[in-house]
């Protein structure tokens, strides 16, 4: 298994985040990218390679141009008002508001293209996310040129992020553009899995109206549980994507005896779309000891996702999303690779 990494993530260093009302240290640090790398190679999981570059029209391919656009220059403006300290939004555009006039100032156009203030903009932010999507584009690649599987290390993760909106500590879908990648290489399905703690918004939003790329999520309960607004069981499609978008919603503290249900049902979905790819949005904060997430599974049931995932038979791609129990996030991530690889060959 090839996987695609590059140091250069650590552009990306979030200082502080709101978090409950509080500005705290961000759980989404350098570190979690480390930690996994250094696990998945002690643990010979797979080859380490550098990402290829692409174009920016691979990525617009899913993202609005004028969203890309203020990402690329949005720490010039930001530090072109005196700032020095990450760039957080503070105002935004909800219902009544119009969205179709992006705004001259900054701080307005922050607020219209995100929905939390938890994912700090830094100086190096776009150069880390771009970077993630050339890692996602490397390992699709490999895998349309007839790899089995490919893991995309990268980070900031990108599941919460939109059509033309960032959140969740993510700024560009790195699984969604990956399926769109296979899809414009000449797939006529694709696959998505996500089963990180959360619910991938973002990828669901991209794909809402789609037939060709299916969505399946399993995350906490969105009306508990964050982003909140999205990941509900009865929002199954739109238009042409009816029946192609399907949510498992559990409890918080659910057990992992009702979390592989959820993931035995969205297997047999997967596999009666017959898919020519999967994508896995491989968030670990499902992980029992993470700080923000509230299920409960551990190493054992890592190695039993990689293995029911395999079990599928399907070419597939791993990206890296969520995981903040940041010493535990690498063996847990090479766990589910292991797991995969064992049964896989």
């Amino acid at each position: 298994m090839d996987i695609i990494y590059s140091p250069d993530h650590q552009l990306h260093r979030g200082e502080f985040e709101f978090y409950r009302g509080e500005l705290v240290p961000c759980f989404e640090k350098p570190e979690r990218a480390d930690y996994v790398l250094s696990a998945v190679t002690a643990q010979d999981v797979g080859t380490v390679c550098e990402p290829e570059p692409f174009p920016l029209t691979a990525i617009e391919r899913v993202h609005a141009p004028r969203y890309l656009r203020f990402l690329e220059r949005a720490w010039d403006s930001w530090t072109a008002l005196g700032n020095t300290r990450d760039a957080i939004p503070a105002v935004w555009p909800i219902r009544g508001f119009r969205h179709d006039v992006e705004p001259d100032n900054f701080i307005a156009q922050l607020g219209m293209y995100s929905f939390d203030s938890g994912t700090p903009f830094t100086a190096g932010t776009w150069r880390a996310a771009r970077l993630g999507a050339d890692i996602a584009l490397t390992a699709q690649r490999r895998i349309a040129q007839g790899a089995r599987a490919a893991f995309a290390l990268s980070r900031p993760p990108g599941h919460h992020a939109g059509p033309d909106f960032l959140g969740g500590y993510c700024f560009i879908n790195n699984a969604a553009v990956a399926a769109q990648a296979f899809i414009d290489s000449g797939a006529s399905r694709v696959a998505i899995l996500d089963v990180d703690y959360h619910h991938g918004n973002g990828t669901q939003s991209i794909f809402y109206e789609r037939a060709d790329v299916l969505f399946q999520s399993i995350h906490g309960d969105p009306t508990t549980e964050y982003p909140f607004y999205l990941g509900h069981a009865d929002e199954t499609g739109a238009s042409d994507g009816v029946g192609f978008n399907q949510n498992y919603p559990l409890a918080a503290g659910s057990s992992n005896a009702q979390w592989f249900a959820a993931l035995d049902a969205a297997c047999k979905r997967i596999a009666s779309f017959a898919p020519d790819a999967l994508v896995v949005s491989l968030g670990v904060d499902t992980y029992v000891g993470d700080p923000i997430s509230k299920f409960k599974l551990d190493a054992p049931e890592y190695l039993r996702m990689g293995s029911e995932l395999a079990g599928l038979g399907l070419p597939t791609l791993f990206v890296m999303e969520g995981g903040y129990a940041v010493q535990e996030i690498g063996l847990n991530v090479a766990h589910v690779l292991r797991g995969f690889r064992d049964l896989a060959g």
